[in-house]
């Protein structure tokens, strides 16, 4: 984990963290070989093909966005009864092993004990996110799923939508993703990110720290660290 000190002009110019917002499918659970693996059993029902590149090139989006990618190689299915279709799939694989990856339990509960509220923010939808959220009873006080917004990331909407949830600013809170387009959302929300490892690589950019895995986050830390990113985004916005 990167250490940080933050400077006193920097701690004294920032709120208070409050909540941190969650990123669920490869930042949480070990859910995104399932989706790879949904994508293409559809699109070889159908007829058609589905590279890793183009699987790639979604990781994180809306599922209406990856829906209509498949529509576009000959899954004959209509936008809802498609990404229902891969949520099936997705839902099935993964509910059947242990879905969480390593340490993120374990990482939840340190935040709430250390009065930190936390939420789901996810491109996924209710179905998966809630059933996933119920495997960690108290872990979530809020859960935003792909179908509670309008305009998926790399759109904020899920972003703020997750911050007023919890009651709070998005000054007030960090996010933790794994992919260049839910890190974009949450920095267009003004929300310092932290980045785990994940399919895709994100590149660097003011406002984030990249950790070993969601399992490593501490509370103290980042209650250190939240106004070192918080200072980088101000910065970046002069």
């Amino acid at each position: 984990m990167t250490p940080f000190t933050p400077t006193p002009e920097a701690a004294g110019a920032s709120p208070t963290l409050r909540g941190v917002l969650w990123d669920l499918d490869g930042t949480v659970v070990n859910s995104e070989s399932s989706w790879f693996g949904a994508e293409r059993t559809l699109a070889e029902r159908h007829g058609g093909s589905w590279s890793e590149a183009q699987g790639m090139a979604l990781v994180g989006s809306d599922l209406r966005g990856t829906a209509r990618a498949l529509q576009a190689v000959g899954v004959a299915l209509e936008t809802e009864a498609l990404v229902n279709a891969m949520l099936d799939l997705v839902i099935e694989n993964v509910m059947a092993t242990e879905p969480w990856l390593p340490g993120v339990v374990d990482a939840l509960a340190a935040c709430r004990a250390d009065g930190l509220a936390c939420a789901l923010v996810s491109m996924s939808w209710r179905r998966f996110t809630h059933a996933v959220a119920a495997l960690a009873p108290g872990a979530f006080t809020a859960v935003v799923s792909g179908d509670d917004v309008t305009r998926g990331k790399p759109h904020p909407e899920a972003y703020l939508t997750g911050a007023a949830a919890l009651g709070l600013a998005p000054e007030e809170c960090v996010a933790v993703e794994d992919s260049p387009t839910g890190v974009a959302s949450a920095l267009a929300a003004g929300i310092g990110t932290v980045v785990v490892p994940g399919a895709v690589a994100v590149p660097d950019a003011p406002g984030l720290v990249r950790v070993a895995g969601a399992g490593a986050i501490d509370p103290a830390w980042l209650r250190r660290t939240h106004p070192i990113l918080l200072a980088e985004l101000r910065a970046a916005r002069r």
